[in-house]
């Protein structure tokens, strides 16, 4: 397990994390928002196509480079989608490593 999984699971553990498409959207809207969020490279269209237009609409940042069964494993669960960061410290950790910014949808005129 590599380091990025590692402060996953104790943000998990920690209730710093929500976990799946809906939580995400949901904390994405909530007034505290989240502090960044990962989408798994390997997402159903469908999950990214809900959650990164929203993530990228309120600016929040995107990271990838874990599959879906990575960010399951962080969370005792088969697969995820995407896990959205709310400790502000937590995400800052997760910058620091260098996983690949996931880029929002462009807009073309």
């Amino acid at each position: 397990m590599g380091r990025a999984q590692r402060l996953l699971g104790l943000g998990a553990r920690g209730r710093l994390v929500v976990i799946g498409v809906e939580q995400v959207r949901a904390a994405a809207r909530s007034k505290g928002g989240l502090a960044l969020a990962l989408v798994a490279d390997d997402a159903a269209a469908h999950s990214v196509a809900k959650v990164v237009p929203l993530l990228a609409a309120k600016g929040v940042a995107m990271f990838g480079g874990l599959s879906a069964a990575d960010l399951g494993a962080v969370v005792g669960k088969e697969q995820v989608a995407t896990i959205g960061v709310l400790d502000p410290a937590l995400a800052k950790g997760i910058r620091e490593l260098g996983l690949p910014v996931r880029e929002g949808p462009r807009r073309v005129d």
